[in-house]
């Protein structure tokens, strides 16, 4: 089928998503961009929405072999956000008229922690009486947990499938009973029951996948009617065992990492062409890459920012990644740039506006017109 039938066709096939995130012609590519920037300028408009990120705890029982603040990592300088320094800044963010406050961690499962964020989600819907909304993305937890933070006062939660190929998955985590890709799944599936905005996404040009696999992720979103979808190019950590294995076998150079760049913004404009009325983030793995990353991602279809409220001093103690962006700015100098960065590709900041998911009302509409779809969801 020609390009221009494929970018236009309702419904894509795997085999015809896989083409497309394939692209690798300048001019093809572009022609793919401006199709999904087209679809976002439907169903979202040109404007974007600020998530002030504000990266609290790098403290986790997890082990992820990709990750740089995992448990093993002994390198890593770890840290814990007082309550008055995380009130301050969500003050912060709602004075800047962010709109939307990110609260991230590592992942915990211990009650002490789950107290800790019950408590400020609380605390932080008190500022200008609920002005603020808050998106969560600490980990794999209990349903118990997940409907204790919803009535606390968070709506959107982001967990990443990282990829929808279990097999894959598996090589991504050590094999401890710790790691599965059934619970994670499975965890999306109660997010969405308990009535959140659900976020999830992958990762883009690991060792090992393909681009069919990268067409199943697309399809997975889909199927489950994901809301929110946060994902971004693989970035190497050199600490981590797949890090150091990737630099290793000469994956990490600039071709590489234009390559998986590349693949990161296809990703983008394929998902908005498939899913349409989506959030979608351009992410700071993006900039790591090229130093207008956030502006292209934009210009693909993303809608979403993510500009970094975490204090200065814990900032180098939160990689997750090698050359992460905005590390040495303070929260000022990232919204003043990321203002500029917007406001340079023709698109508007929402200011003071939470910028939920259109699908998610659109999927509750449904619901509340063919009980069941819920479960049909599920299967």
């Amino acid at each position: 089928m020609e390009l221009e039938a494929l970018l236009h066709k309702e419904e894509l096939t795997k085999e015809e998503i896989a083409a497309l995130l394939g692209l690798t012609d300048k001019k093809e590519r572009q022609r793919l961009y401006d199709a999904a920037y087209a679809v976002k300028l439907k169903y979202i408009g040109n404007v974007d929405h600020y998530r002030g990120l504000l990266e609290f705890s790098n403290r986790c029982i997890k082990n992820c072999r990709y990750c740089g603040i995992r448990r093993g990592n002994e390198a890593v300088e770890r840290f814990d956000t007082s309550r008055e320094d995380i009130l301050a800044m969500a003050r912060w963010a709602y004075e800047q008229h962010y709109g939307s406050l990110t609260l991230q961690s590592g992942e915990r499962q211990d009650p002490e922690f789950i107290a800790f964020v019950e408590e400020i989600l609380r605390e932080i819907k008190e500022i200008g009486g609920g002005a603020l909304g808050i998106t969560l993305c600490v980990g794999e937890q209990t349903e118990e947990t997940y409907r204790r933070w919803f009535e606390a006062g968070a709506h959107r939660y982001l967990l990443r499938i990282e990829t929808s190929n279990p097999a894959l998955y598996a090589r991504l985590h050590p094999q401890d009973g710790h790691h599965e890709w059934t619970v994670r799944r499975d965890c999306l599936l109660t997010l969405k029951k308990i009535g959140y905005q659900v976020g999830t996404g992958d990762m883009i040009g690991l060792p090992g996948q393909t681009l069919e696999d990268l067409a199943a992720d697309i399809l997975f979103y889909k199927k489950l009617k994901i809301d929110m979808i946060g994902m971004g190019p693989y970035v190497v950590h050199h600490q981590t065992p797949i890090g150091r294995a990737v630099m290793a076998e000469g994956g990490d150079s600039p071709a590489a990492r234009e390559h998986r760049f590349i693949l990161g913004l296809n990703m983008i404009a394929v998902t908005r062409l498939c899913l349409k009325n989506v959030n979608i983030a351009s992410t700071t793995a993006l900039q790591a890459l090229n130093p207008f990353g956030r502006e292209f991602g934009l210009k693909a279809g993303a809608n979403i920012l993510m500009p970094i409220v975490t204090l200065p001093r814990y900032r180098k103690q939160y990689l997750l990644y090698d050359n992460k962006p905005c590390v040495g700015d303070s929260p000022d100098q990232c919204r003043n740039c990321l203002e500029a960065r917007v406001h340079s590709i023709g698109d508007r900041i929402g200011w003071d506006e939470w910028g939920d998911s259109p699908r998610y009302f659109t999927d509750h509409r449904l619901s509340a017109e063919k009980p069941g779809i819920a479960e049909e969801q599920e299967q």
